[in-house]
């Protein structure tokens, strides 16, 4: 098989799980890394034969192994010939991805291609793909020609029904590209959505000082993870299929319950402390989770706007999740930086915070915490403006838009609000319409942006320790 986005997340993540079902039942499961942006893996894992050091580290215990399921490596930024070569081939039976939410070229508001995007531009002009839709489109046109058979393409990103984004973005494309070619997809392509789950922060200099101890060897590609991790699959594949679950992974067949929950309270946390620690001060998520104030802020967020409108008939206890979310997050050995963390907020915003206050309005239920980290987001991508003191670089694919309107805006706080929220991409066409939320994030977004941001959330109703 395959794997696109060889980075920190899938060597703790699917590459661990595969080691671990090769060990239990070995089969042919070898898997082809293919980057198509930096980091480059020739001169990481390509020098190592594909093998690498995975930590676990909690609070002060760490245990550390060698993963060897990485076989080859492919850097595809330059020409993407050898990637295409390689997912063309009938030996890929199966190929997962972890691409970020960005590198879908979709529209977070509604999961559709976004035509606009200029790596799709490009793409569709005839030039060698560089978006992977593009690439993946490309490939699938080379196996059909050369009768190389079906494959299996499964998205391990955080996007809620994965599967049907990456089938919606690489049908469109190829209907667009290879007119013949969306047909054969149909019928040859299958798009199972998964969950994932375990936090795996940047690898560090730190990281790599303490993989070079562990192991008494230099190793370019050590990852550091959580002990926690999680795989849930929907049973839907072409063919044969690596033995996952015998390393702990679930096949199921809905996976929608499990990504909802998670997105919406482990990393819909994640998002919130995220905006909320950078901008109080704190570097971790970590400190955030440990921080009374933010903390208690968000898990009654949690608990009182986004739990209630989760969907039910599942096994999982949502208190006990949440506890565990907290516990998870509070762990000093893992340390994810928040502006890691809230790199891209405007392609994950939308299922972690802007769907649960849809559900809110729906429900006729109060939504003020939401909308408060609906500010906090637009109160970091403003911070990194010059107006607004250039705190940080903000990296986000609509941080130049927002700047440019508030810009536009001057010192008018609800018509910056306004313009913000028209961004149909993001917020959609009835949040937007929405006076009463853009009323509520107008007033958090000037706490937090003109005033003090611990002062302001220790204001908010039912502000107390955790």
């Amino acid at each position: 098989m395959a794997h696109l986005g060889v980075g920190a997340f899938h060597r703790c993540h699917q590459a661990e799980f595969t080691d671990d079902a090769l060990e239990a039942e070995f089969g042919p499961w070898g898997v082809v890394g293919i980057n198509l942006r930096p980091p480059a893996l020739g001169d990481m894992l390509g020098a190592q034969d594909g093998l690498y050091s995975r930590a676990l580290r909690e609070e002060n215990d760490a245990t550390v192994r060698v993963i060897g399921c990485i076989r080859a490596t492919i850097d595809a930024e330059a020409t993407p010939e050898p990637a295409l070569a390689a997912l063309a081939s009938p030996n890929i039976a199966i190929a997962t991805l972890t691409v970020t939410e960005k590198g879908y070229c979709h529209r977070p508001a509604d999961g559709r291609l976004d035509p606009s995007h200029p790596d799709i531009i490009h793409d569709l002009s005839g030039a060698a793909p560089r978006s992977l839709p593009g690439l993946l489109a490309a490939a699938l046109h080379r196996r059909r020609q050369s009768d190389a058979g079906g494959i299996t393409l499964i998205s391990c990103d955080n996007i809620p029904a994965n599967g049907e984004i990456l089938a919606e973005v690489v049908t469109s494309f190829a209907a667009e590209k290879y007119p013949e070619l969306a047909g054969w997809i149909a019928e040859n392509v299958r798009f199972p959505s998964t969950m994932v789950d375990r936090i795996v922060p940047a690898t560090s200099p730190a990281d790599l000082a303490f993989a070079r101890k562990a192991c008494e060897m230099e190793d370019r590609a050590a990852v550091v993870g959580e002990p926690f991790r999680q795989w849930v699959i929907e049973d839907r594949f072409l063919g044969a299929r690596p033995r996952w679950d015998l390393a702990g992974a679930e096949f199921v067949r809905d996976v929608e319950p499990y990504e909802l929950i998670k997105m919406r309270l482990l990393n819909g946390a994640q998002s919130a402390m995220s905006y909320l620690g950078a901008l109080v001060g704190l570097d971790y998520s970590f400190e955030d989770a440990r921080d009374p104030l933010i903390a208690s802020f968000v898990r009654r967020m949690l608990e009182s706007e986004t739990a209630p409108g989760l969907p039910k008939g599942t096994s999982l206890d949502i208190p006990a999740y949440i506890a565990r979310c907290f516990q998870r997050l509070r762990n000093p050995a893992i340390r994810h930086r928040n502006h890691q963390i809230a790199t891209d907020g405007s392609q994950k915003i939308v299922q972690r915070i802007l769907n649960p206050i849809r559900d809110c309005l729906a429900r006729d239920a109060g939504c003020d915490h939401l909308a408060a980290v609906v500010a906090a987001w637009m109160a970091y991508l403003l911070a990194a403006a010059p107006r607004f003191g250039a705190r940080w670089t903000a990296s986000d694919p609509w941080a130049e838009a927002v700047r440019k309107i508030a810009d536009e805006a001057g010192t008018d706080l609800p018509e910056l609000v306004r313009r913000i929220m028209a961004l149909g991409a993001i917020f959609g066409t009835d949040l937007a319409a929405n006076e009463d939320l853009a009323h509520s994030i107008g007033r958090h977004l000037e706490g937090f942006l003109l005033g003090d941001p611990r002062r302001h959330l220790s204001a908010l109703p039912g502000a107390a320790a955790a």
